[in-house]
């Protein structure tokens, strides 16, 4: 069996995939900069008991990282935990995919690994496509069904837009990100509410209008990450959502890289 691990900025998210390629069981880790390798390796002990998958039946890991200071604790775990030598999702990395950007090694692991994934699964319509990814960061990458990377725009995401307008003024409160009813609200939470979501919908589309603009007015849109499916509920610019679209890519990179 195939171990996947996606580090983020926010959460480390893991998965397991069998012979057949289909993915029995994944997991969320808060990304924590300051765990030891063996504390990485107590906290997957501990969710493979709680499966029925066993330490034992894993036979490969790979890894993509956005956040060097956890990749080597990471890496270590996996040689003393599964005895295993990850592969490491790189600028060496086979993927197919062809990267238009002024210093390609600049572009995240993540993005590449989305961007694998969803030539994988929609390149056969023949359209451009747009990954979006709700994380940390909010990402949108174009790509055309030959494999070329085109780039893509990065913007604050939802989360860290929260924490700044809870940070930065003195009488509004934390709140949980929920849909409001309306839009025009009549006290101040629903009003944060308000303006965060339907704020961040305006950006996503204002942000997708512009990209199928510079493709040639259409493209397929593919949205991952933990406010996809939110998002996707607001909007009809999101075509699919695919939860699992980073987990998805990195099992795709391992079948070409592993020989």
């Amino acid at each position: 069996m195939l171990l996947v691990i996606d580090v983020g900025n926010t959460n480390i998210v893991a998965g397991v995939y069998d012979e057949k390629n289909k993915l029995k069981t994944h997991w969320r880790f808060s990304t924590d900069r300051s765990k030891t390798a063996d504390e990485f390796g107590i906290l997957l002990c501990g969710t493979f008991g709680h499966s029925k998958i066993k330490m034992k039946d894993i036979t490969a890991i790979i890894i993509s990282s956005v956040v060097p200071p956890v990749l080597v604790p990471i890496c270590h775990m996996c040689e003393r935990y599964f005895n295993i030598v990850p592969m490491i999702v790189g600028p060496g990395t086979k993927s197919g995919i062809a990267v238009h950007y002024d210093n390609p090694r600049e572009v995240g692991s993540d993005r590449i690994v989305n961007a694998v994934a969803a030539l994988d699964k929609y390149g056969k319509l023949g359209k451009p496509m747009i990954v979006i990814d709700f994380g940390t960061a909010t990402t949108f990458d174009a790509l055309l069904p030959n494999g070329d990377y085109l780039g893509g725009a990065i913007a604050p995401g939802i989360g860290i837009s929260s924490e700044a307008l809870f940070n930065k003024t003195a009488k509004l409160p934390r709140i949980e990100l929920i849909r409001p009813k309306k839009i025009i609200c009549r006290n101040t939470v629903r009003s944060m509410q308000s303006g965060i979501m339907y704020g961040y919908v305006g950006l996503m589309e204002g942000i997708v209008v512009r990209m199928k603009k510079e493709l040639g007015g259409d493209a397929y849109v593919v949205a991952t990450g933990g406010l996809a499916n939110s998002m996707a509920s607001e909007s009809k610019m999101i075509n699919v959502v695919e939860p699992n679209l980073t987990l998805d890519g990195l099992r795709i990179l391992y079948d070409k890289n592993h020989e």
